[in-house]
């Protein structure tokens, strides 16, 4: 019997085979080479933890809460106005956190009607809350109108010029913003935070992700009504109709570890 010839794939393929192996090996590497190197988007929000907690109007007393597990995000201001005239409410009820905490500073705008007030005014109101103590970044709350978004970017950009540049600026986001991919661009914001709750009439999420980039770091849900699918990898913003309790809170734990 003769003796089995050596193994050598490679030497007994036709030439043209050989070619094809190497484009592909060239273009899968390519790929990789591609995928490696593209950027990744910077976390808008550096220092902030994955969770944070939505702090409202209510008595808030967090001494249970892991600072390097959640920050909080409370109402610090609420400002209408109505015909012109302006009406500047600081936060009423008490919030206890531990030292440590990350602190976001809200900011809640609310129109009773009539043509909206000087845009600086509101934003030289709205730049008191970034001054309280341990406050790292601000956030506005605005269910603008249509006929309000000129008004609201240009308010936005007076609000960027007043804050240190070492404090961000963020906004809450109706869904329907973050699909249309149209005025939030070019708006001064590091992040744009999608409300995936309290939805009305053509808001409703469906698991899809928004095509404008301010939409695409966190996500906005209240403890319920949570949406069926979630976004990984985006920072959870999450509201609690009552206030926080450690059962809450460990709860929120678990929610936002779905999103991580």
């Amino acid at each position: 019997m003769p003796d089995n010839p050596p193994l050598n794939v490679s030497s007994r393929r036709h030439p043209v085979y050989r070619r094809r192996t190497l484009l592909l090996l060239a273009v899968l590497l390519l790929a990789a080479t591609a995928f490696i190197a593209r950027p990744r988007r910077a976390d808008p929000l550096p220092g902030f933890p994955h969770l944070m907690l939505w702090a409202w109007e209510r008595p808030e007393r967090l001494p249970f809460l892991d600072p390097h597990a959640a920050g909080v995000a409370f109402l610090a201001r609420t400002i209408r106005w109505h015909d012109g005239s302006i009406e500047s409410r600081p936060r009423l009820q008490p919030l206890s956190v531990p030292p440590e905490t990350a602190l976001m500073a809200v900011v809640r705008l609310e129109s009773a009607g009539g043509p909206p007030p000087d845009a600086r005014a509101i934003a030289r109101e709205a730049a008191r809350a970034a001054e309280l103590p341990q406050v790292r970044a601000l956030q506005i709350d605005f269910d603008t109108m249509l006929s309000e978004r000129e008004w609201y970017r240009g308010m936005l950009q007076r609000l960027r010029e007043d804050l240190p540049a070492r404090v961000p600026l963020g906004i809450t986001a109706l869904v329907s913003w973050c699909r249309a991919g149209d005025w939030l661009g070019g708006l001064p914001v590091a992040d744009a935070v999608p409300m995936l709750f309290r939805m009305g009439p053509g808001e409703e999420f469906d698991g899809a992700a928004f095509r404008d980039s301010l939409c695409q770091a966190s996500a906005g849900l209240s403890t319920d009504e949570l949406p069926r699918e979630a976004l990984p990898g985006r920072r959870v913003f999450l509201f609690h109709p009552r206030s926080w309790t450690p059962e809450t809170y460990r709860g929120a734990l678990l929610i936002a570890r779905r999103w991580r």
